[in-house]
């Protein structure tokens, strides 16, 4: 595998140029729009002039939980709180199902990071929950990488686990903000469409997004429809290696129903994704359909399987997991974006499964072949990012004209920041082949 040299990945971005709050109106941000290799700007909510009628656009409906919990240690004087130990809830474990889980009472699991983790020991931590009026007990368990098994308890028996975060959990704002997250960040940081709970950080194109600009696309004969990434703090970690092949990918679940999938089908050639996580997720499921085409699922008994003996959970099968590495390593592929798509639609069908549950820690990086978008809508991303590098895929070596151009022209950047829209040039094309022509 050609090594990716994360040093080529960068630009000089400055704290001024990182937007701390948002517009008082989230679709006046302005909009860089890129198209066959000319950038030129607009307001967001003209954005409908630029996506072509006819076409689907997908946004990512997940909604950020308060996932930032502050308990102290009990201190021997009165007169002086304990040590503080902040507890950072990532993704459930038990029941590893994020509906599921919110509704629990009395208690769960979750995969926790742990600010003064060696403050904490083996003693249970309690905060009192005078809302509710309730105590939180927090347990802390075996470690998992840099993370850690954390059992809650509380002595609610009609109190949900989403009324507790709601009740004294904290929005987790992102990191390079540098600042503590305020009342206005819980109606701020979310999209006007986020509905799903599960996420720890925003899919930040959605945010300049409001219903009159989407009532507006509608009106222009462009069609909406949802898909679910829940959002983990992986988002934010750096590269840290000198060649990017060699940086973990985070893992993050999806969820796509029946009628969705089908939905992009009828649209194929016409898909616009909002934001990267809504682009993770449709490119994800090319190679997801890849994977369940070997298979002939028409004979296998589903109903007849108990849900201990065959779980749809993520994280069993390996058909509905997809790797890092998958779409370079040569193994999957070979069907068109259609073929793909209705081997998973099949498969549903024997499943009876309406949703489509799956995982997907998948790269998309230079080189990477797109089988499903066309358009993608997006901020503007750290230097040396994993997001850099997909929009990087996504618009060649152009990225570098489109970020200097944003820097030259005042735009705002990262998550609260302005927008773009990129059209990807498709190989083979004539509009494709007249630019190479003009660019040798």
């Amino acid at each position: 595998m050609e090594p990716i040299y994360i040093a080529d990945y960068t630009y000089p971005l400055t704290d001024e140029r990182i937007a701390k709050y948002p517009l008082k109106e989230r679709d006046h941000s302005k909009l860089l729009v890129y198209r066959n290799g000319k950038i030129s700007e607009d307001l967001f909510y003209n954005i409908g002039d630029h996506i072509r009628p006819g076409s689907l656009l997908i946004y990512n409906n997940t909604r950020v939980i308060q996932a930032r919990l502050e308990f102290h240690k009990r201190s021997a004087s009165a007169d002086q709180p304990g040590a503080r130990i902040e507890i950072f809830c990532l993704e459930p474990i038990w029941p590893a199902n994020y509906e599921t889980v919110f509704e629990r009472t009395e208690s769960c699991e979750w995969k926790c990071l742990i600010g003064n983790a060696k403050k904490w020991k083996d003693e249970c931590l309690e905060l009192n929950v005078e809302r509710l009026g309730i105590t939180l007990k927090a347990y802390k368990g075996e470690a998992v990488g840099n993370a850690y098994e954390v059992e809650f308890e509380w002595d609610g028996e009609d109190v949900t686990f989403a009324e507790v975060l709601e009740a004294v959990g904290e929005l987790p704002i992102p990191p390079y903000l540098n600042r503590k997250s305020e009342e206005s960040d819980k109606t701020t940081y979310q999209t006007v469409y986020s509905r799903i709970k599960g996420s720890v950080a925003a899919p930040t194109a959605g945010l300049h997004f409001t219903d009159k600009v989407l009532a507006d696309l509608q009106e222009r004969g462009i069609e909406t429809d949802e898909v679910t990434l829940h959002v983990g703090a992986g988002t934010f970690l750096p590269v840290k290696t000198a060649d990017a092949n060699e940086h973990t990918m985070h893992t993050e679940t999806i969820s796509v129903t029946y009628e969705t999938i089908e939905h992009i089908v009828a649209h194929l050639g016409h898909i616009v994704a909002v934001g990267t996580t809504s682009m993770r997720t449709l490119e994800s499921l090319y190679y997801i359909g890849c994977k369940l085409k070997q298979f002939d699922w028409s004979g296998f008994p589903f109903e007849e399987v108990s849900v201990e003996d065959y779980s749809f959970e993520p994280k069993y099968n390996e058909e509905l997991r997809v790797g890092q590495f998958d779409p370079y390593e040569g193994k999957w592929g070979g069907l068109s974006a259609k073929e793909a798509l209705q081997s998973i639609l099949h498969w549903m069908r024997c499943a009876k499964e309406n949703v489509l549950h799956a995982e997907t820690q998948i790269m998309i990086k230079p080189g990477y072949e797109f089988k499903i978008v066309d358009q993608l809508i997006t901020n503007f991303h750290q230097p040396q990012s994993t997001l850099l590098l997909l929009v990087s895929a996504f618009v060649g070596d152009d990225w570098k004209a489109i970020y200097d151009y944003a820097l030259s022209h005042d735009f705002r950047f990262l998550s609260y920041g302005d927008s773009s829209i990129l059209t990807r040039r498709k190989m083979g094309s004539p509009q494709e082949l007249l630019w190479k022509s003009a660019r040798l």
